[in-house]
């Protein structure tokens, strides 16, 4: 039985709170996947879900789906229990959980239309999602002739079949090449310019960083950070000034002779200095008659502050 349902913020859209997965191993002891993970995630743009390999984002997710069931806490998805009202909201939400489940001798289009006739979706929407993922042109082939890419492209096909306002995507671009990510991330960009909040989990921090809005990390089944991008990597160290600069040696110059701890870095600078010194490193420059081109904080990548929060092993998560 569902406990009642709390008060909720009309704003989130996944809430997860104190949600534990342990796995009983068949020689004895317990494997933790997800240890106490609290996590709510707002309406609207895409979600990062980081984490290492085994860090529990799979297990997760599926608690969320109601695949498997929690050890303890609890799961809301668009304002329902996971545990037992799923049901009432299953058809706004779509989603990829690990590789999806294709026929590989059957056409791209003919794997749409034979789910689309579970949900009752036709054969005009079938190509208009076709069309919107890439794939109008190859629809009519077998997918067993698809790149990894193309089957990706196809399986979030089949998630947006009901035109989900919530689309969980686990690992979409898991084993692509650059060209195939590129795919991936200008799609998940265009579903979110729909309107969609797109929850995505990955360990492609470059991607991520350029895809998303706000990111949680994750690391031996509990978040260590989240917020929006800018927001998490304001966690990792700080590294002072970035400038781009006309005269870059001239500048260097300058700049050690007022005293500033500053380094070449091809043709730009870098200065060891908090971004309260911007303006008198401005000075500095104008006085030797030096204008900037860019001047902005150093701050860490998010692969950097990932593996600052996720340094310690991990438990490994155990597939089901």
């Amino acid at each position: 039985m569902c406990p009642p349902p709390p008060d909720r913020s009309p704003m989130a859209i996944i809430e997860i709170e104190g949600l534990k997965k342990e796995y009983r191993r068949l020689r004895g002891g317990v494997t933790v996947a997800v240890a106490g993970l609290d996590l709510v995630v707002p309406e609207g743009g895409v979600f990062g879900f980081l984490g290492p390999n085994g860090s529990g984002k799979t297990t997760t997710i599926r608690c969320l789906l109601d695949l498997v069931r929690p050890t303890a806490g609890r799961c809301r998805i668009l304002g329902a229990e996971a545990r037992c009202d799923l049901p009432s909201v299953i058809r706004r939400i779509g989603s990829i959980v690990e590789t999806p489940a294709l026929f590989p001798t059957f056409s791209g289009k003919l794997n749409l239309q034979l789910l689309g006739r579970i949900n009752g979706i036709g054969a005009t929407s079938v190509d208009d999602i076709l069309e919107r993922v890439g794939l109008a042109d190859r629809a009519d082939d077998v997918v067993k002739t698809y790149s990894l890419g193309m089957r990706q492209r196809l399986g979030i096909a089949a998630a947006l079949l009901k035109d989900p306002e919530l689309l969980i995507l686990d690992e979409p671009a898991n084993g692509l090449d650059p060209a195939g990510i590129k795919e991936i991330r200008d799609l998940i960009k265009r579903l979110a310019n729909e309107g969609r909040t797109v929850f995505v989990s990955s360990h492609i921090l470059s991607e991520v960083q350029q895809v998303c809005d706000r990111v949680a990390i994750l690391t031996r089944g509990r978040c260590v950070a989240a917020g929006s991008v800018h927001e998490v990597l304001s966690q990792g160290r700080a590294t002072g000034l970035f400038l781009r600069v006309e005269r870059p040696d001239l500048a260097l110059s300058a700049l050690q002779t007022a005293g500033l701890d500053a380094t070449r870095d091809g043709d730009a600078l870098r200065v060891a200095s908090p971004p309260s010194d911007a303006a008198f490193i401005t000075k500095v420059l104008a006085d030797q008659g030096l204008y900037l081109t860019e001047l902005r904080p150093d701050e860490a990548d998010l692969e950097t502050v990932f593996l600052e929060l996720t340094q310690d092993p991990v438990v490994e998560e155990v597939a089901v």
